[in-house]
């Protein structure tokens, strides 16, 4: 059975049910940011070899502004009268995902398995800002300024992975490992 996360109250103008569904939706997105976060940092520690300190400079600026989009999305819950569960446990059972699972590794091969976490965390993005975008316009902008700014940090990490000739190094890479394997050739 689905747990029914429709609020007691909502935001004038939005259906208690309506903010349910948002709530549901942004709940997703919160584990996703939360974790993202948390790989971020992962890579910024374990990333070696020598374009280091390129990376490990590239890293800490992204981990800031997901931090950011996280609390933007936990009071957006909170606004549409839900609670923003942030705890790693409720992160933990209820993504749709598997951990990150590249450890300390050449920082070629860690933007490889990025490009691959970035793409899941898009495509889940884009569904979840048209899902919303029927419901709520607030919401949807939020989302939407956040699409923005991921895909320029996925931009800025497959500008490591692309040669002279426009091909991505990851292009056919379906998993973490595997993408990180085609990226370090």
């Amino acid at each position: 059975m689905a747990k029914d996360f429709t609020p007691k109250y909502t935001v004038p103008g939005i259906e208690r049910e309506a903010a349910g569904t948002l709530i549901d939706v942004l709940r997703l997105r919160l584990h996703a940011l939360n974790d993202l976060h948390l790989t971020l940092k992962h890579i910024h520690w374990n990333v070696v070899g020598p374009h280091f300190i390129a990376v490990h400079q590239m890293i800490d600026p992204q981990v800031d502004r997901v931090r950011d989009m996280a609390d933007d999305v936990a009071e957006r819950i909170a606004a549409l009268g839900g609670v923003a569960q942030g705890t790693p446990g409720s992160l933990v059972k209820e993504r749709t995902w598997d951990d990150y699972s590249i450890g300390r590794e050449d920082a070629i091969a860690h933007l490889g398995a990025l490009d691959v976490v970035y793409t899941g965390l898009l495509e889940d993005l884009r569904a979840a800002v048209k899902t919303v975008g029927e419901i709520d316009p607030a919401t949807e902008d939020l989302l939407i300024e956040q699409l923005r700014d991921l895909e320029q940090f996925q931009w800025f990490v497959r500008a490591h992975l692309e040669n002279a000739g426009g091909t991505l190094a990851t292009a056919s890479a379906t998993t973490e490992e595997g993408a990180a394997q085609a990226a370090k050739g």
